[in-house]
């Protein structure tokens, strides 16, 4: 798979996700609230995406094959870019 055709089914999924799940801006948000309540410690929507990038590093160590989990990092690091410039 060449970068930019990852690139595009990146965006695709992105907006497939935004269809089932709303805004994203609003969905890390949601996200971040129950993390603090988990962690009882204040998470942010960007920290949001960098632990959901964790997750997904920890299982490529596991599956470095597996490319969903590529698709997924690259993903949740555009998510993070959005909201860090937002």
């Amino acid at each position: 798979m060449k970068a930019f055709e990852a690139l595009a089914q990146v965006q695709a999924i992105i907006q497939q996700r935004g269809e089932n799940y709303g805004d994203v801006r609003e969905n890390m948000a949601e996200t971040a609230k129950r993390m603090s309540l988990t962690l009882e410690y204040t998470v942010s929507p960007a920290t949001v995406c960098l632990l959901m990038i964790d997750l997904k590093l920890a299982r490529l160590k596991e599956t470095p094959g597996h490319l969903d989990s590529v698709l997924d990092i690259m993903g949740y690091a555009a998510l993070l870019a959005e909201l860090i410039t937002d």
